[in-house]
């Protein structure tokens, strides 16, 4: 393999510009090549980044790639996962990068056989906050943590996306299009899930495209849109998660630790930054000193500025392929949490507690010196 990692990336859709914009801020990757069924959205991504376009197919088989970039829709991640695992590539794939536990046993198994590496999103648990929340949890700042409660509640994404489609088919929805985020960094603030319940509904059976040359269009919906459940983590905390696509506004906050010395607001968890919070016992507490580049505002959103460092998961799994080490954004990390999003939807149906089976360790914390090690 080569230094810098050379990447292919397949799927040339909104979120590309993402990863292709972001990557040169990070050493140790290089992308060399974009592909997608739709040979023009490749062939604009190409000229955009100076890179080639290639077919799907020609793409798994060049010479130039290293690793393939998964950013299909996520009914298609396991098979581009496994026909790049099966052509000798590593694989880093969008979340969720499987849809079931047998999809994603098979794919390590394969990447076992091959020699390779899986690495999945969300990064977004690297960001400069999130890793601030994982040393004030580590460093015994709020002492045990016993509870905690987490939202993300919008209306959905049919207003603004031109092709929203597959948010409101199995396979997409609220779990597991947002809940990796909070279940990943859920999961690398406290440890592995032991077991979930949960109550789901289905409000809507429609939804109208509000935006592009679609709008007006209706859309089926096949999954469910609003979810409250309950994790039970190996630990013994007990974390209250609502997701709906079905909320015009809410005052809720995304995420709050509670633990027997004191409570850890933690930002959004779909972004890299924003404030941390801190109380011991019932009053506010100072923060550390503590200086994460990946936390650092360099995007312009719709209510100001933003930390955006996608890729980070990236760079750190080719830096970690180079130095012998496990990579952060792993697929058994990535695996729980397909996993306790299956489960929390499948406890939906059946109005049971289900437990999870697959073995997870946290992953590393990302300090602020390991952080600048990532970076160009």
């Amino acid at each position: 393999m080569t230094n810098p990692l050379r990447i292919g990336l397949i799927g040339c859709g909104n979120i590309s510009t993402s990863y292709l914009s972001r990557a040169v801020k990070f050493g140790d990757i290089k992308f060399t090549a974009v592909a997608d069924m739709n040979p023009a959205a490749a062939a604009l991504r190409a000229e955009e980044y100076g890179v080639k376009a290639l077919s799907v197919e020609n793409l798994l088989a060049s010479d130039e790639v290293d690793l393939v970039l998964n950013l299909t829709i996520p009914a298609a991640h396991y098979e581009i996962a496994k026909a790049a695992l099966n052509a000798g590539k590593h694989v880093y794939s969008e979340k969720p990068y499987v849809l079931s536990l047998e999809e994603g046993r098979e794919l390590a198994a394969i990447a076992q056989a091959k020699g390779v590496r899986i690495g999945s999103a969300p990064d977004t648990v690297l960001g400069g906050s999130h890793q601030l929340a994982r040393h004030l949890v580590d460093s015994g700042a709020i002492g045990r943590i016993t509870s905690g409660t987490c939202a993300v509640m919008s209306h959905g994404m049919e207003a603004w996306h031109p092709n929203p489609d597959f948010f409101f088919l199995p396979g997409g929805g609220p779990i597991l299009d947002l809940g990796p985020y909070y279940i990943a960094n859920l999961v690398q603030l406290i440890g592995p899930v032991k077991r979930v319940a949960a109550l789901t509904a289905t409000p809507e059976t429609t939804r109208t495209i509000g935006n592009g040359p679609r709008g007006g269009e209706e859309i089926p919906v096949k999954t469910p849109t609003t979810i409250h459940a309950l994790l039970e983590f190996e630990q013994g905390a007990v974390v209250t998660l609502v997701a709906s696509w079905d909320v015009w506004q809410n005052d809720l906050a995304p995420m709050a630790l509670y633990g027997t010395e004191g409570t850890l607001h933690v930002p959004d968890p779909n972004f890299f930054g924003g404030e941390v919070r801190l109380t011991k016992r019932d009053q506010p507490a100072d923060l550390p000193a503590w200086d994460h580049p990946l936390g650092i505002d360099n995007r312009e959103v719709d209510w100001g500025m933003a930390a955006d460092y996608r890729t980070a998961g990236l760079a750190d799994m080719a830096q970690a392929i180079a130095q012998g080490r496990p990579h952060r954004c792993n697929d058994s990390y990535a695996l729980h949490v397909v996993e306790v999003m299956g489960a929390i939807l499948a406890s939906g149906e059946s109005g049971t507690f289900i437990e999870i089976t697959t073995p997870c360790t946290r992953p590393e914390a990302l300090g602020p010196d390991a952080a600048r090690a990532l970076l160009a």
